[in-house]
This record gives structure tokens, sequence and C-alpha cells, in this order.
């Protein structure tokens, strides 16, 4: 069950340098978060398990999902994100704030392949081995699962690197926003842009475009 295996990701102290840069987070707040306690611990998905799409991160952000104890929660990139998810009827409000905000998911669960934030936003190869542990159990347990929705090209290829390791996927592909692959195990793996300021400010997503790939996908399951 889901329930026990977030009972599991939250008691993980496996890698050594995440427990200790997101004890360091929680010490060095930002400012306005500074009368905050931070979760500091691993994040676990969160949503509908009964869900036919699952949306991939690739880890929880320093100041977001790190402060707040839930994944894309308290940060721009969440704002952005369930702005467009709200626009598809996926979620019931149209923010992420914090965690008893009375956001709910609809047949969909959100993840981060690695559980932890990593200094840089950049994982090492066991660390995100050590998670995929986790990643294979929340796939699994997600018993109506369709399609998984990468958001970001390091989350997808996050995704391609846990399929090629766990269910013998060998098809080359190529992240592109609003390509869908077929996996080896008959779920769809959708590539969208991540929901960052970054890639807001810049033009490369727009709430119009992230909506509409999130209908799409509505239609795909």
């Amino acid at each position: 069950m889901l329930s026990q295996l977030n009972n599991s990701i939250v008691k993980c102290n496996k890698c050594s340098r995440l427990v200790k840069f997101r004890k360091k987070l929680a010490k060095n707040k930002r400012k306005q978060y500074i009368n905050e306690t931070y979760w500091a611990k691993p994040i676990t998905g969160f949503g509908d398990d009964k869900g036919k799409i699952l949306f991939v991160g690739l880890a929880p952000a320093a100041h977001g999902g790190t402060r707040t104890g839930r994944v894309f929660t308290g940060d721009k990139s969440s704002d952005f994100l369930y702005k467009c998810l709200h626009n598809a009827n996926i979620s019931n409000q149209p923010t992420s704030t914090h965690i008893n905000d009375g956001l709910v998911l609809k047949n969909a669960y959100i993840t981060t392949a690695l559980k932890c934030v990593p200094p840089e936003d950049k994982p090492t190869r066991d660390e995100l081995h050590n998670c995929f542990n986790f990643f294979d159990k929340e796939i699994y347990n997600l018993k109506n699962l369709k399609v998984i929705v990468a958001l970001g090209k390091i989350a997808f290829d996050a995704c391609v690197s846990f399929y090629r390791s766990n269910y013998n996927f060998s098809e080359k592909v190529i992240f592109q926003h609003n390509k869908v692959y077929k996996l080896t195990n008959k779920i769809l793996l959708v590539g969208c842009y991540h929901p960052s300021p970054r890639n807001v400010n810049t033009g490369r997503i727009d709430e119009k475009k992230m909506t509409n790939l999130f209908k799409k996908v509505l239609k795909l399951v």
C-alpha cells in the first residue's frame, strides 16, 4: 500500500550527502521563511492512488517541498503547475501552498524520481538508483496507471533510466515537449517542459501550452 510505502520513504536516511544537505537547508532558511519549521525529510508522492496519471519531477525543491513537506508545494513552479492542472480539471484548486490547504488531485498522483533535494539539483547516479526502489513500488501500487508525465528533461531522463534498469526498455528516446512514447509495461511516457520560472519567463512554456498538454493526457487515459 502507498501509505506503508510513504512511511518507509519518510524514514529513509540512505544517502548521506542528501541527508546532510536537507538538514543544512532547514538550518539556513530563506529570509521569507525564517520563522517556519522546514520539513527537511524525504518527500512522498501525493494525490489519487487510483489515478491513471503520474506526474514526475526530478526532486523536491529546496525551499518548496523540502520546506512544506509536500511535492510541488510552496514555490513559483508549483504556482504555475497547479494553475494549469486546475485549468485542465485535474486539481480542485489553482494553488499548492501548504500541506493543509485542501488540495485534491483528480485521477492523478504526483511524485519525484528522487525523494530528497540534491545540491545544485544534481543527484548522483547512486542516489537516483537508491530512490528507484521507491519509484518502482509507487508504480506497482498505482494499479490504474496509464500515463507518466515527466516534468522536465532531467525527470524524463530519470524515468527512462529507471525503465532501462527495471523493465528492459531499449527504445531510443529524446526529450521533447508533447512527445509520447510507449514504455515496456504498456504505460505511456509524455515529455513536458518543467513549470519553472525560467521556462515561463523565457516563453518556452505558457499557461495555454501547458494546459493543452494536460488536456491531451486526459484523452490518452
